[in-house]
C-alpha cells in the first residue's frame, strides 16, 4: 500500500508538471504557426508587390498606345479636344479595366476625365517626366484617391508636344484584385498548419511514449539521481542490450572487472573486450543466474544476472557483481576451524572410548594391558603434533595440519607429514598460506575418496632455492594430461556437485604473487600438485 502510495503521488506530481512531451508540442506549434504567418505575410507582400508591378506595366502600357493614337492627336490640335476625348477616354478606361483615362494639355488642362465635372480642371500629380519626353510610372494621390498611374507625352507629326496622357488604376482596386486571391492562399496556408500541427502532435505522443510523461525538473533529477547511485554503488553493474553490446558499467564494475577508468567500452560488444574469461561467458550467454561465483583476475566475485523487461518487451541483460575474496577466504579458514573442530570432538568421543576400555581392564586387574594400550595411543597423537608442531612455526599451519590429519584418519586416509617439511617463516600471508596449503589438501582427499586401500596423501611445506615450495601428493586416480589446464579454471571440478573453486583459489593465489603450479603423476600413481611462490612477496 505504501509503495502505491508513493506511485499515485509521483503520477500526481507528473500531471500538476508539464511533460517534456507536452512543452516541445507547444513550442513546436508555436514556432510552426509563426512560421507559416510570417510566410503567408511574405506571400501576401509580394503578391502585393507584384500587383502594383503589374500596374504600373499596364497603365504605362495602356498610356503608349492612347498616346501613339492618330485620333488623339488630331483631336488636341482641335477647339474643342474634350467633345472628342472623353468618349474615347471612357470606352479605353472600361476595355482596359482601369480607373482613370486623362489627356490634358501641357498646361494640365483636363480634357478627359471619369467625373465629367472635372474636365477642364488641371491634372492633380508629378507631370515633370513626361514634359520633359519621358515616360515614367509613379504613385500619387488625386481626386480618386491613391493611385498608380502612368504619364506618356504626345507628339504631333512634326515631333512637338501638344499634350499628355495619363492612365492610373487605384490602389483600393489593386488591393480588392489582391483580396480576391487570400482564399487562394488561405487554402494553402490552412493545410500547412494542420499538417505541421498534427507532426507536432505524433512527435509529441512519441516522445510521451519514450520519456514515461516526466517533465525536464523529474528527468534532470532522475539523471542526477541515476548518476550518483552508479557512481556510489559498491556493486559492480553492467548492462547489456540485447545485441550483447555494453550498454553501461558503473565505476565499481571497472574496478571488479579489471577494466581501465578510461577503457572505451560503451557500446563495444561483449566479444570485443578484455574480461575475465568467466564473466565474459557469462554475459555472451545471456542466462539467468543467482549468486554464481566466478573467478576475475585475483578476485572471488558472486555475480547475479537477469534479462529486463519493460511492458513484455525485453531491454538486454543486467549483471550485477559483488566482490567476495574476502569472505571466500574467510570461509575458507572457517571451514579449516570447523574441520579440526570435528576431528577434535570425534577425538574426544574416540579418546572417552579408549578411556573407558583402560578403567574396565584396570578393574578387572589387567593392568599391565591398560597401561600398554593407552601409553601407545598416547605416544602416536604426540609423535603427529610434535611432528608438525616441530616443523611448522605458524600456529595457523599446525592447527590446519593437525585438523587434516584428524579428517583424513576419520576417511580411513592416511596423511603423511613428510620428514623434512620445515617451515620457520612464512614470507606468504596466513591467509593466503592456508587457501593455498587446506584447498591442496581437500583436493588431494576427494581424489583418493571411493579408491582401494592403502590411500595416502603426503604433504610437504618448505623453502627450497628461495622459494616457498608447496607439495601434495596423493594415491587416487590421477589427473590426465589433457585436463591439467583445465585444473586451476573456475567451475573444473572431479566432482558431480562441486562447484570448481578450491583450485581455482590456489591459481588466483598463485597468479597474485607471481608464483607458478605444476601437475604431474605421483610415486603412489595419482597426482602430485607443486606449487611455487617468491620467497619474499608483497605482504597485503
Amino acid at each position: 500500500m505504501a509503495q502505491r502510495r508513493r506511485d499515485e503521488e509521483v503520477v500526481e506530481v507528473a500531471r500538476r508538471q508539464w511533460s517534456i512531451a507536452g512543452q516541445l508540442f507547444a513550442l513546436q506549434a508555436m514556432v510552426v504557426t509563426l512560421l507559416v504567418l510570417a510566410g503567408a505575410a511574405g506571400a501576401v507582400w509580394l503578391a502585393r508587390s507584384d500587383s502594383r508591378q503589374a500596374a504600373q506595366e499596364e497603365v504605362l502600357a495602356v498610356a503608349q498606345t492612347v498616346a501613339g493614337s492618330p485620333d488623339v492627336r488630331a483631336a488636341l490640335t482641335t477647339a474643342d479636344p474634350a467633345r472628342v476625348l472623353q468618349p474615347y477616354a471612357e470606352s479605353t478606361r472600361h476595355a482596359t479595366g482601369t480607373d482613370f483615362v486623362v489627356v490634358m494639355a501641357p498646361d494640365r488642362t483636363r480634357f478627359s476625365h471619369p467625373t465629367r465635372e472635372r474636365i477642364g480642371e488641371p491634372f492633380v500629380g508629378e507631370i515633370g517626366p513626361a514634359l520633359a519626353g519621358r515616360p515614367f510610372t509613379t504613385t500619387n494621390v488625386g481626386t480618386l484617391g491613391e493611385s498608380v498611374r502612368a504619364v506618356v507625352p504626345v507628339y504631333d507629326e512634326q515631333r512637338r508636344l501638344v499634350g499628355l496622357v495619363s492612365v492610373g488604376i487605384t490602389t483600393r482596386a489593386i488591393d480588392r484584385k489582391l483580396l480576391g486571391q487570400l482564399p487562394v492562399l488561405f487554402g494553402v496556408v490552412a493545410p500547412a498548419l494542420a499538417l505541421a500541427a498534427t507532426g507536432s502532435w505524433l512527435l509529441s505522443r512519441r516522445l510521451r511514449r519514450q520519456t514515461h510523461g516526466l517533465g525536464p525538473a523529474q528527468m534532470t533529477r532522475m539523471y542526477e539521481y541515476y548518476d550518483a547511485v552508479l557512481h556510489s554503488v559498491r556493486e559492480g553493474l553492467v548492462v547489456l542490450t540485447t545485441d550483447r553490446r555494453v550498454a553501461l558499467v558503473n565505476d565499481e564494475g571497472r574496478r571488479l572487472l579489471g577494466l581501465d577508468a578510461d577503457a572505451p567500452v560503451i557500446d563495444q560488444p561483449v566479444a570485443g573486450i578484455d574480461l575475465p574469461p568467466a564473466a565474459a561467458e557469462l554475459l555472451d550467454s545471456g542466462r539467468d543466474a543467482r549468486d554464481e561465483p566466478i573467478v576475475a583476475g585475483d578476485r572471488v566475485l558472486v555475480a547475479n544476472q537477469r534479462t529486463t523487461r519493460f511492458e513484455g518487451a525485453v531491454l538486454g541483460t543486467v549483471l550485477t557483481l559483488r566482490d567476495q575474496t574476502e569472505l571466500r577466504t574467510l570461509a575458507s579458514e572457517l571451514d579449516s576451524v570447523r574441520a579440526l573442530t570435528e576431528a577434535l570432538q570425534a577425538q574426544t568421543h574416540e579418546s572417552a572410548n579408549r578411556l573407558h576400555t583402560v578403567l574396565t581392564l584396570v578393574e578387572l586387574g589387567r593392568a599391565g594391558e591398560a597401561v600398554r594400550l593407552a601409553t601407545r595411543d598416547l605416544a602416536l597423537a604426540q609423535q603427529l603434533t610434535d611432528r608438525v608442531v616441530g616443523a611448522v612455526t605458524e600456529p595457523a599451519l599446525a592447527a590446519l595440519l593437525l585438523g587434516k590429519s584428524a579428517q583424513a584418519g576419520e576417511r580411513g586416509v592416511d596423511l603423511v607429514i613428510e620428514p623434512d617439511c620445515r617451515l620457520d617463516d612464512s614470507p606468504l600471508p596466513t591467509g593466503d598460506l592456508l587457501t593455498v596449503v587446506g584447498n591442496l589438501v581437500d583436493n588431494a582427499l576427494e581424489a583418493v575418496a571411493g579408491t582401494p586401500a592403502p590411500r595416502r596423501v603426503r604433504v610437504f611445506v618448505g623453502t627450497s632455492d628461495d622459494e616457498l615450495v608447496v607439495r601434495v601428493a596423493d594415491s587416487g586416480p590421477g589427473l590426465a594430461p589433457e585436463r591439467v589446464a583445465d585444473a586451476f579454471r573456475r567451475g573444473w571440478s572431479t566432482k558431480s556437485t562441486g562447484r570448481g573453486l578450491g583450485l581455482a583459489l590456489v591459481g588466483q593465489v598463485v597468479r597474485r604473487h607471481g608464483g607458478s603450479t605444476e601437475v604431474c603423476r605421483s610415486d603412489d600413481g595419482g597426482s602430485l600438485f607443486t606449487v611455487r611462490l617468491p620467497g619474499r612477496v608483497e605482504q597485503s
